[in-house]
């Protein structure tokens, strides 16, 4: 039975945690089918995180907080862009002075704002993304296996939850069954024979990194108002990365990028659940392996497990009109 209970804290554990990284990794999807590979996932949730806490403290509500992180963190990926998309700026180099400045900005705002070490002053429940019930969870929850499973761990879960789960279909469907989809494609292998069909490169990966923008603001909110109740120095803790290389362990595929992350976040969930406590035929683990074994295990997958992840021919390269 307490096995049964453990387990079930995990799986449970394992969703909430995999949201973040599963808004992050899609957001990133974006981006880099359209060419442009983005460092600064971890930047712009954070930033996202900071202004959605701020303002849901300071306006009672988690929507109008939702609105500010995704603002923040798409402005965030307009600056990203016009670096790396108008001025052909290197884009590793513009997505590392992103986090930067967002890890260092997000600080000194709050110290200066709330005075609280960096921090902001928890959020109340009102202006949170509580749990929800969905329909019928209370209907069914004595049916046996269904119910308990449906009502315990499907239902009862912030919004945000079921929005990222969603946009998983929605991105596939994007992708592959929608004219912008193609293009967002075929801009990140050929840009030259897009720009040769008339249309606009710039334009189109500028989209790319707004929809990038909007999903790091999204998973910044879900951390602070959602999953947290406050912001905290550097809360991120090296999610974007995570979700990086979650993305490229999915190839680049959104229904696998899912799959990736809930991989990660079982991860980390069994790292948190098992920190001080013997594990089987191993015996008392240190907790600082524990708290890095997500990382260690993200290494060691890409290193070994993923086979030859081939990246959009165009990534990372800026792309140069011909005249």
């Amino acid at each position: 039975m307490d096995f049964l209970i453990a387990t079930a804290q995990v799986l449970d554990a394992t969703v909430r945690l995999s949201v973040p990284l599963l808004l992050a990794c899609l957001a990133g999807l974006y981006s880099e089918r359209a060419g442009i590979f983005d460092i600064g996932l971890e930047g712009k949730m954070l930033a996202g995180a900071f202004a959605a806490a701020a303002t849901a403290a300071y306006t009672g509500s988690a929507y109008i907080g939702l609105l500010a992180a995704v603002l923040v963190s798409v402005a965030l990926g307009l600056v990203h862009g016009f670096a790396s998309i108008t001025h052909r700026g290197n884009q590793i180099v513009s997505g590392m002075a992103i986090n930067f400045i967002a890890a260092g900005t997000t600080v000194m705002l709050g110290q200066a704002w709330f005075k609280q070490g960096g921090r902001t002053p928890p959020i109340a429940d009102a202006a949170r993304f509580n749990a929800i019930d969905l329909p019928g969870a209370e209907a069914l929850r004595d049916i046996p296996v269904i119910g308990p499973f449906y009502s315990g761990f499907i239902s009862g879960r912030p919004l945000l939850v079921y929005v990222a789960f969603l946009l998983v279909p929605f991105t596939w469907w994007v992708l592959y069954r929608t004219r912008f989809g193609l293009r967002l494609r075929a801009v990140g292998e050929n840009p030259a024979a897009v720009d040769t069909a008339g249309i606009s490169v710039p334009w189109l990966r500028y989209r790319a990194v707004i929809c990038c923008g909007l999903l790091c603001g999204i998973a910044g909110a879900y951390l602070s108002t959602a999953d947290g109740a406050g912001f905290g120095r550097d809360m991120t803790a090296g999610k974007g990365y995570i979700a990086l290389a979650a993305l490229i362990f999915a190839k680049w595929r959104p229904v696998q990028a899912m799959f990736a992350c809930l991989l990660f976040g079982f991860l980390d969930a069994f790292a948190i659940r098992n920190q001080g406590h013997p594990l089987p035929l191993i015996g008392e683990v240190p907790v600082q392996l524990m708290q890095a074994l997500p990382y260690i295990l993200t290494i060691v997958l890409l290193a070994g497990f993923i086979g030859k992840a081939i990246p959009p021919k165009a990534g990372g390269v800026a792309y140069v009109k011909e005249r």
